[in-house]
């Protein structure tokens, strides 16, 4: 098994900044593509961001210039550095990673998510 445990969520003002985190532990032989979701009350999940294994990475319009992905494969471990953030930014923030096994068998697993509020 493995587990995704992010860090980092709170409440900040408009225009401030947090930075989250997401460590994977387990059985992990290799962690593909990792992302960042989010869904805010109401509303469905969207894809905020995501990286893949040799860095390359992609962004909702909603967060490009503002938000930055990267990944320690060191340390397993995958961040989302928040700027400018602004009140529609407040959701659950999740994380997904696409971990193959040590008998080489793939499979996604979600974090609990942390809460991402910004108060205007």
């Amino acid at each position: 098994q493995v587990q995704l445990v992010e860090s980092g969520g709170g409440l900040v003002q408009a225009g401030g900044s947090l930075r989250l985190s997401c460590a994977a532990s387990g059985r992990i032989f290799r962690i593909n593509a990792m992302g960042w979701y989010r869904q805010a009350p109401g509303k469905q999940r969207e894809l905020v961001a995501y990286i893949t294994s040799g860095g390359s990475t992609n962004y909702a319009d909603s967060v490009k210039g503002r938000f930055t992905i990267s990944r320690d494969n060191a340390k397993n471990t995958m961040y989302l550095q928040m700027n400018s953030l602004k009140p529609e930014d407040t959701a659950v923030y999740s994380c997904n990673a696409d971990v193959t096994s040590p008998q080489y068998i793939s499979y996604y697993y979600w974090g609990q998510g942390t809460h991402v509020t910004v108060s205007s």
